[in-house]
């Protein structure tokens, strides 16, 4: 039978076991400490791809020079990117970034453009709307072409949703629709390229799109009778519209309801 070592015997030895554990475990966290550090991870450069139509890669780098420097001076293996997402997420025109480490010693990001489809309130006023209908702060090179949509910023999206809806059905009597506005009170107004407004009530785009069909199904009928440009069209009527031509008034079908504005 083995003798046993004596407690003080045994209680050194513990001792001894749990000191090499612990200069085992300071001398692994060390080496992975200078791993980290070794100049190999240190980050080497930044590349840029994706849509960049509206940025210059050097100047946009010149933009953000300040901050990624404060963002990836680390080592490549603990930058933040969620942190340098952000910082090119920053810059006009940039909907979405995405970055991602390239081993050993780089990072790729990838960008996404607003595509911009509309000007947000007025023309000219730094706001437009993408063809998400998400409404971002910029300004395009041609000012010129873009229609103005207007709206509680949260319901950007259905405006923008609803041009497209009415756009196409005017642009079959070649008119062109230059505005679309939905007020606070729920109340939809249109206007053409013709300076001509369109009132086209509450509801829904596919609301306002039965109307619309009711005025660019008939409309031709009236416009062969009476000569004149189209000023006013009131579609708010449950049965039919209000059209004003220049010189000339009348109403299709109903009389008109308590719902005339």
């Amino acid at each position: 039978m083995k003798a046993q070592l004596p407690l003080d015997i045994r209680l050194m030895n513990m001792a001894s076991a749990a000191m090499i554990v612990v200069l085992l475990s300071m001398g692994a966290l060390a080496l992975g400490m200078w791993a980290l550090r070794h100049p190999v991870w240190t980050i080497q450069a930044i590349t840029v791809h994706g849509d960049v139509a509206h940025q210059n890669v050097v100047s946009l780098r010149a933009q953000l020079a300040l901050q990624l420097r404060q963002q990836v001076s680390s080592s490549f293996l603990d930058a933040d990117l969620q942190r340098v997402r952000e910082l090119f997420e920053t810059v006009p025109w940039v909907r979405r970034a995405q970055v991602q480490r390239e081993f050993p010693n780089r990072l790729k990001v990838t960008l996404e453009e607003h595509v911009a489809v509309a000007w947000w309130g007025q023309s000219g006023s730094g706001q437009l709307v993408n063809s998400f209908g998400e409404v971002f702060e910029a300004m395009p090179d041609d000012r010129d072409d873009l229609p103005e949509l207007a709206g509680p910023v949260a319901q950007a999206a259905q405006v923008w949703g609803a041009f497209q809806q009415l756009g196409p059905e005017l642009a079959r009597l070649d008119l062109e629709l230059e505005r679309l506005e939905l007020n606070d009170r729920g109340n939809w107004r249109a206007r053409l390229d013709s300076g001509a407004h369109i009132e086209l009530g509450r509801g829904t785009p596919d609301r306002l799109l039965e109307r619309a069909r009711l005025f660019t199904g008939t409309v031709g009928q009236l416009t062969q009778r009476y000569a004149g440009a189209i000023q006013t069209v009131d579609l708010r009527y449950p049965n039919g519209y209000a059209l004003r031509l220049q010189g000339v008034t009348t109403v299709t079908d109903a009389a008109p309801s308590g719902n005339r504005r």
